[in-house]
């Protein structure tokens, strides 16, 4: 059972919104609902969950709107959004992520699939801020040292490598789109294109288990775990 994970579920049809929180709350999850963005920041504000299922078409402020609202709040920065959308459009994908969506589920839901994905997505930890280690399976990166060490053994990194994988590896799960790791890795000083993202991702790949490391189609990439 699941009691004390919290899941807020905003959805402006009340048919789904009814679907989902059965299904959640047959799961042993606390359930909070809201039928729009409005609502769901209210609600958040005094139920605090841990993940957030938000619908992207909604009146008044929608999902897009919403997440990037609940992202301004420092109480919302590290819980977990994930959109719930009929819309299969890329651009709709690509803005979602860009304002803070940890995932994306397309509709129609399958229950079965729907809490597979959540449990997988509760699983995801977040690096905390300072944190000069990370544990990920096999994988160990030390910060302070620079050292990648992946079953056992020690493995080469030159710098920006070294740097690209501890960013996606400090939130597993979370995309990161080709404009945020230039930024964040090599600065908006440095002229270098999208391809050498794509360069300095096949060398990591190169070097651990490429299953690792997923391309997000249109928007970037991800460090997946199991």
């Amino acid at each position: 059972m699941n009691t004390q994970t919290k899941i807020l579920v905003v959805d402006d049809d009340p048919d789904i919104l009814e679907f989902l929180s059965y299904n959640l709350k047959k799961e042993g999850y606390d359930v909070a609902e809201a039928l729009n963005g409005k609502i769901a920041l209210q609600v958040a504000e005094k139920f605090k969950p841990e993940l957030i299922l938000l619908d992207v078409m909604m009146p008044e402020m929608d999902g897009i709107q919403t997440c990037q609202e609940l992202r301004k709040n420092n109480m919302f920065k590290d819980v977990f959004i994930v959109f719930l959308t009929a819309r299969i459009e890329e651009y709709s994908e690509i803005a979602g992520f860009t304002a803070g969506a940890d995932d994306y589920i397309t509709k129609p839901i399958k229950p079965g699939s729907l809490l597979s994905r959540i449990k997988a997505i509760l699983k995801r930890k977040h690096t905390p801020a300072g944190q000069d280690t990370i544990t990920l399976g096999d994988l160990l990166i030390d910060k302070t040292s620079y050292e990648v060490t992946y079953k056992g053994q020690k493995i080469h990194f030159a710098r920006k490598e070294f740097e690209l994988l501890y960013m996606l590896a400090s939130s597993p799960g979370k995309v990161f789109s080709r404009d945020k790791i230039l930024e964040q890795i090599w600065g908006n000083d440095v002229y270098v294109g999208d391809r050498t993202v794509d360069v300095h991702i096949r060398k990591i790949r190169e070097k651990i288990d490429p299953e690792f490391i997923k391309t997000i189609k249109g928007i970037g990439y991800k460090y997946e775990i199991g």
